[in-house]
Formats: structure tokens, C-alpha cells, sequence
């Protein structure tokens, strides 16, 4: 059985308009923020894809109004479930840029947990969005996906040996500053930027690092803007797997 849901979300970003529109609307913009590798075919009835670890998902454009307002919508599956994203931007002065996000459709039977997990990640993520704007604008991150699944650890395990491997104190604040990474990359060496029970993020001077951890499986979703980026994937994959061995 399907049921609808819908989040709705508001974010002042320190962009202006066309900067907030390549972040949102563009393949190498989301890239550099979200979640994954992705695609948009800029126009209507175009393809938003994103690929993460070789599960692809595929979108449709449903509206292209640059600068304004950049939809999408999944395809309905045979249970009924579908989701929609719809992201409408109106300027401020200052240069800044008010962003409203629709999350919508039809999820199905564990309904409850997909929501609550919808609801409590977007915040994140448009903090990210606001790090990526406010601390490398114009600039476009590599990104890099990690997974390791089937630990059989509970979460708050995995959250101790994350924080434990990046020198991070258990109870993680924002303003706390981290240290280590996978060797032969550049050492993880910023400060904590969001801090949930599911999720924390770090800012360094070259990147944003991502990690979100649940009972049995943790999920790198990082973005990289320095050199010798495109190599670090299998780095930091190997590095979370023996942190969680």
C-alpha cells in the first residue's frame, strides 16, 4: 500500500540566483553538494540521473525555468511509488538567494521509516548546499561514494569507530576539529560542520566529507575539490571498510 507524502523546506543560501541554479540544475553542481554522480539534460522532458556505486536512478525534467524554478519526477513503479523534487529560487538583496524545496510522491510500505529518513536528511543536506556556496563557489567537486553494509554493529558502533578513526570526540559538536583519512590522501584536517545522530560533515580547506551511519551500515557521500581527486574513491572506500572491519 502506497501513502503520499510531502516536506517542504526553506533555506536563505549566500549565492546569488544563477550561482544557486548551476548548484541545484546542473550535473557537475549537484555533484558537488549532494549525493553521487549525476546528469541533467537541461530542458523539459530532459533526464535527471544519478548514479551512486552503480545503482543508477532516473528522473524526468518537469520544469526548466533557470534561475527560477528546476523540477523532476521519478517514474511510477508498479506498487505506485514515485518521487518528486521541484527547487524554486527567488533573489535577495545582497546577492543572496531564498530556496524553497518540494519533496513529494508516494512511498510504500515502511512508509514511516523512508519519511522520517527524508525528513531528518534534508536539513543536512541543504547545509551542505549552504558550505559548498559559502566556501568554494564556482569551483566543481569530485565525488566520492563509499559504502559498507551488513557490519553487523549497531549504530551507535559504527559512529564510535568513525569519530574514533578521525580523532573526533564520541559526542561530536560543530567547531570540532578533525584529523586522519585514508593515507596517501590528504589529511582530513577541517572542522565539523553538521552533527546529527545519523549523519556528521567536515569542511576542510579542499572539501566537504559527508558520512552517514545506521545499524549494520555506514555511507560516504564526499566532494572533493583539490587535485588527484578523481583517484581518491578507492582510497576512501578501502579506509571505511578497515575502520569497519
Amino acid at each position: 500500500m502506497t501513502h503520499p507524502f510531502e516536506i517542504e523546506l526553506e533555506a536563505t543560501l549566500p549565492a546569488d540566483p544563477e550561482q544557486v541554479w548551476e548548484a541545484i540544475a546542473t550535473g557537475p553542481g549537484i555533484d558537488s553538494w549532494f549525493m553521487g554522480r549525476n546528469e541533467v539534460e537541461p530542458h523539459v522532458g530532459g533526464t535527471a540521473a544519478m548514479d551512486t556505486g552503480g545503482h543508477r536512478e532516473q528522473a524526468v525534467v518537469t520544469a526548466y525555468e533557470p534561475g527560477k524554478r528546476f523540477a523532476s519526477r521519478t517514474p511510477t513503479a508498479e506498487d505506485g511509488r514515485f518521487m518528486a523534487f521541484e527547487y524554486l529560487l527567488e533573489g535577495r538583496d545582497g546577492g543572496s538567494t531564498v530556496l524553497r524545496v518540494v519533496h513529494s510522491g508516494m512511498l510504500g510500505d515502511d512508509w514511516q521509516d523512508e519519511y522520517d529518513a527524508l525528513r531528518s536528511g534534508w536539513p543536512f543536506h541543504l547545509n551542505t548546499l549552504r558550505e559548498y556556496l559559502a566556501h568554494f563557489p564556482g569551483r566543481i567537486a569530485e565525488p566520492v561514494f563509499g559504502v559498507v553494509a551488513g557490519t553487523g554493529r549497531s549504530a551507535p558502533q559504527i559512529r564510535s569507530l568513525l569519530t574514533a578513526a578521525l580523532s573526533l570526540p564520541g559526542l561530536i559538536a560543530v567547531g570540532d576539529t578533525a584529523n586522519g583519512g585514508p593515507e596517501g590522501l590528504p589529511v582530513v584536517d577541517g572542522e565539523v560542520v553538521w552533527a546529527d545522530e545519523e549523519r556528521f560533515g567536515l569542511r576542510t580547506a579542499d572539501a566537504l566529507y559527508t558520512f552517514h551511519h545506521g545499524s549494520g551500515v555506514a555511507v560516504m557521500f564526499h566532494h572533493l575539490f583539490g587535485p588527484g581527486a578523481a583517484a581518491a574513491e578507492s582510497a576512501w572506500q578501502r579506509w571505511l571498510s578497515a575502520v569497519l572491519a
